[in-house]
């Protein structure tokens, strides 16, 4: 699943007050940035230079130009702001990271050591097996899913369900069944929402299915309240199901860049920046059991090192949840980044490529 564009827009201001990280109301305090304490450019509204008063932002998505000091402090020159990218811009940058990271052989590896015992009990002798897959995109990850569930139980009926918003991703889902021959006794549907406007058509028809396998890979980051989200398929579990959750770890290079640097960026879809440390805190209040899996993934980012490189731009990009960072971003910013990025606590190096942690946890909940 996709965000859907959003850029935050530089407020009216008059006095150089930071609050909330860096671009809130416009204005670095004093040039620093309050999260990471790197010097960054002065960023002055519009409106307290005459000079520049009739100077109007090239970006309908902004209300102002950001003027910032130039590398030698002895002029202002103006840059274009730093935005979101849209859903095409993300796809295309998510592309270009699974070709350069093992996130997938990642989840194949926790497929073929692990799914297979945790499903085992999927169906407690049922004729049929009902698997519903949130936020699964073009299906890459369910179809690996569902072969294993026919391994473990041959012969057994599969109803699949689907919730996916991206119109592109259902037919490209429906492309990969219909060019697989090897889905026999399993049925597909397919529901184009959201997961809060599946979780709320639920609760307004005051119908709700119950599933033996409900599984939410790497789409809790676009959800609006977390905690309730994972309340609610779990409550959509049968008897002995399983409720699967994959997410980024806690340990992660992502999670030391969100830490720092979260608030130097522009918002994502729904600005959640969360590990599996925080689904331990949810899954901890609920009271529910569970297993957590850790697994080693890596994603090669050398090229972002290298200036004017495409993969590194967006890499840079795909790392920020920014169009054209390399370009966009403030000097003192992308060197900050740079530097923190080749620190042990995101990266290490194999061979000279420069490897970012990208390790994931499987959480399995039991009904």
């Amino acid at each position: 699943m996709e965000p859907k564009a959003k850029v935050k827009r530089v407020s009216k201001t008059k006095q150089s007050k930071s609050a909330d990280g860096c671009f809130q109301n416009g204005v670095f305090s004093n040039g620093f940035c309050s999260m990471n304490g790197a010097k960054l450019p002065v960023v002055r509204a519009i409106d307290d230079d005459e000079e520049y008063g009739k100077r109007k932002t090239q970006d309908a998505n902004f209300e102002k130009e950001i003027l910032v000091t130039s590398a030698n402090n002895s002029e202002l020159c103006v840059t274009q702001p730093m935005r979101s990218l849209t859903v095409d811009e993300y796809a295309k940058a998510f592309k270009s990271f699974l070709d350069h990271s093992t996130e997938h052989q990642c989840m194949g590896q926790f497929n073929k050591e692990e799914l297979p015992g945790i499903i085992a009990s999927l169906g407690n002798g049922k004729s049929t097996i009902n698997v519903l897959g949130v936020g699964s995109g073009t299906g890459e990850q369910d179809l690996k899913m569902i072969r294993i569930i026919q391994a473990v139980h041959p012969g057994i009926f599969i109803k699949n369900e689907v919730i996916e918003p991206n119109p592109q991703h259902i037919l490209a889902y429906k492309e990969a069944v219909r060019n697989s021959t090897d889905l026999k006794n399993v049925s597909f549907s397919w529901h184009q929402l959201t997961s809060m406007e599946y979780e709320k058509q639920a609760k307004e028809q005051n119908v709700q299915k119950k599933y033996d396998f409900i599984h939410l890979i790497q789409m809790l980051y676009r959800v609006e309240d977390i905690a309730s989200t994972i309340r609610f398929f779990h409550s959509c579990l049968d008897c002995y199901a399983k409720l699967l959750i994959i997410i980024l770890s806690g340990k992660s290079g992502w999670a030391s860049i969100w830490k720092n640097y979260r608030h130097c960026l522009p918002p994502t879809d729904s600005g959640h920046y969360i590990t599996a440390d925080d689904i331990k805190v949810v899954l901890e209040g609920m009271g529910v059991t569970y297993q957590v899996y850790n697994f080693p993934s890596y994603w090669d980012i050398t090229e972002c090192f290298i200036e004017g490189d495409t993969t590194g731009g967006q890499t840079m990009d795909f790392l920020t949840g920014t169009k054209d960072f390399m370009n966009s971003a403030p000097q003192d910013l992308k060197q900050s980044l740079l530097q923190a990025l080749g620190q042990p606590e995101c990266s290490t190096k194999k061979d000279g490529r420069v490897m970012f942690g990208n390790d994931l946890s499987m959480f399995v909940v039991n009904s």
